[in-house]
This record gives C-alpha cells, structure tokens and sequence, in this order.
C-alpha cells in the first residue's frame, strides 16, 4: 500500500481530518492525497508557502525565526506546522521546507537539505534529510520528502487512541 493510501485509511479509520504546508514539494504531497478516492473526508487544506512572505502572512511564521534561522530550518516547520493547524483547524498536520536543488539558494545550506514537522497541536516531530541524490535531483529530493511527512503523519495518528 502506497503511504498516501494506508494516510487516508488510517485517517478515516481515527476520524482525523490532516492539512499541510509545504514549501520545497510545492503541493506534491496534497497531490498525492488527494489522488487517493475518498480523501474529501480526511483533508481539508494545503497551502504551498513557497516563498518567505506566505510563510510570515499566511503561516504566522515569526520573521524573526526566518531572519535567524531561515526558511529551511527546524524552527520555521514548527511554525509552519502550528501556522497550518490553526488556519485549517485539523487534527493533525504537516509541514516541509527545504532546499530540492540542483542548486542551493543564498544561504549555502546544502541541496537535499530538509526539515519535516509534524504535528497534533500537543505534540510535534521533526526529522531532517539530508539526502544527496545523484540523478534527477529535484524531483527525487520532493518525493522523498512528501514519502517522509506522509510516514511521519502515519505515524502520528497511528500513535492517537
């Protein structure tokens, strides 16, 4: 079973409702969730806060965090994380940044470099990649991103009573 299926059985099988922000996947794992029949009753938002600015405005990301830590960062995908569950009121959440490539942005951060948060409003997780793929590595650096905030979402409302 693909993860964005067992996401959405194991979802409606808790009657949880999910939502992301993403930044890096540009909507990739939305997409795949919402590729999976039935997800209307699961997932309820996904914002793409592609840029600083959406991240401030729309996520409530302090622009102090990204001034000091940067957009690609564990303290910017816990406010991302936070930012989206209040905005969509789920139950659970995701959130991804990071640097997909083939090159990096001004910060220097390496490509492959990404901060994936998940969150319930009480508890948040956050794993970094840091992958170094040698071929199509944009495309490889967002899959392999939305294939860990799904598992980490798994995860989490696996854990819930």
């Amino acid at each position: 079973m693909l993860p964005e299926e067992e996401a959405v059985r194991l979802l409606k099988e808790k009657k949880l409702v999910a939502a992301f922000a993403e930044s890096c996947t540009g909507g990739l794992i939305s997409k795949r969730l919402t590729d999976v029949s039935g997800c209307s009753e699961v997932f309820n938002c996904g914002i793409v806060s592609y840029g600083n600015e959406i991240k401030t405005s729309v996520l409530g990301v302090k622009k102090e965090t990204l001034d000091k830590f940067g957009a690609v960062s564990e303290q910017t995908v816990r406010e991302m994380v936070s930012g989206v569950l209040k905005l969509s009121r789920a139950d659970v959440a995701a959130a991804v940044s990071g640097i997909a490539g083939p090159s990096s942005d001004d910060t220097l951060k390496p490509v492959g470099l990404i901060y994936i948060a998940v969150s319930d409003g009480k508890n948040t997780k956050v794993e970094c990649l840091h992958n170094n793929f040698s071929e199509k590595v944009r495309e490889n650096n967002r899959k392999s991103a939305a294939d860990k905030a799904l598992l980490m979402l798994i995860e989490m409302v696996g854990e819930k009573a």
